[in-house]
């Protein structure tokens, strides 16, 4: 089940049967050691950007109703092409406040005194996740599906100050993994810390997931509201927003995340103050 903020409603959604077959089954589990790991990414990776994939482009646009208007016209060369596809200049709009930073499914977390929040069975601490002990109080967790936009752009103005990689497996980011894995701490993640002019100290993290080639950011010091940071190639992943400040986010999506439902938002769509 989704909400969607901007038209205040509910969606339903199928479960998807590869993926329970892989975590909810002994030989789907067998299989999914090998599915995790970044020598398969890499592999599909290699394949998803040759011209042996094209194939798959209209298929896919098809089974995933993708609104090909609002993207710039181009031949692609490839899927990994076609995936890392850019949005027209006036489709998507920066509003005022606090906004999302890319199109997902996002979901809301106070982080308490301890500097963990819950999500689904596991307990997640700040230091496990980007391995450093600055305290922040909420976590903002933007979980890309495969029919999303996968450009992420900054939430403010203002220098980066540190930026790191993390090493660890390939898990998909849909919720059936979150049931026995610790996906935020086992995934590879690239960890970048922001002094930011209106949101102080941020921390942005991208986790990669099953079948991600690559997390593909921009080499800057300082940056923009609005301007791009990065992209994913091919796969669905996660973008986890860490702010030290005490902003007001949307209570439907503090509501929703409480009942185990992530809010519908496009990139630069406000979200709270």
């Amino acid at each position: 089940m989704y909400y969607d903020l901007k038209t205040d409603s509910y969606i339903k959604t199928e479960p998807n049967r590869s993926l329970k077959f892989l975590y909810e089954t002994i030989i789907g589990r067998f299989i999914l050691k090998i599915a995790t790991t970044k020598l398969v990414a890499n592999l599909y990776a290699f394949y998803m950007n040759s011209k042996l994939s094209k194939h798959k482009i209209k298929k896919f646009i098809k089974k995933n109703n993708i609104d090909m208007s609002i993207y710039q016209d181009k031949e692609y060369s490839s899927f990994n092409d076609f995936f890392k596809r850019n949005i027209k200049k006036d489709s998507r709009k920066i509003e005022d406040g606090l906004f999302s930073i890319c199109d997902s499914k996002l979901s809301v977390y106070e982080i308490d005194s301890n500097s963990s929040f819950k999500i689904k069975n596991s307990i997640y601490t700040i230091e496990e996740l980007i391995k450093d002990k600055t305290k922040y109080k909420y976590a903002l967790i933007f979980r890309l599906c495969v029919d999303d936009y996968h450009h992420y752009i900054f939430p403010d103005d203002g220098v980066i100050t540190k930026e790191y990689e993390i090493d660890g497996i390939l898990h998909t980011v849909q919720p059936i993994a979150f049931k026995k894995h610790k996906v935020f701490t086992e995934n590879s993640r690239n960890i970048t810390f922001l002094d930011c002019k209106n949101l102080g100290k941020v921390c942005y993290v991208e986790v990669g997931a099953m079948f991600i080639g690559k997390i593909c950011n921009e080499k800057k010091q300082t940056f923009k509201k609005g301007e791009e940071k990065g992209h994913f190639e091919f796969g669905g992943s996660t973008i986890i927003l860490l702010l030290e400040k005490d902003v007001k986010i949307d209570k439907k999506i503090i509501e929703n995340t409480k009942k185990g439902i992530e809010t519908i938002v496009k990139m630069g769509q406000k979200i709270g103050e």
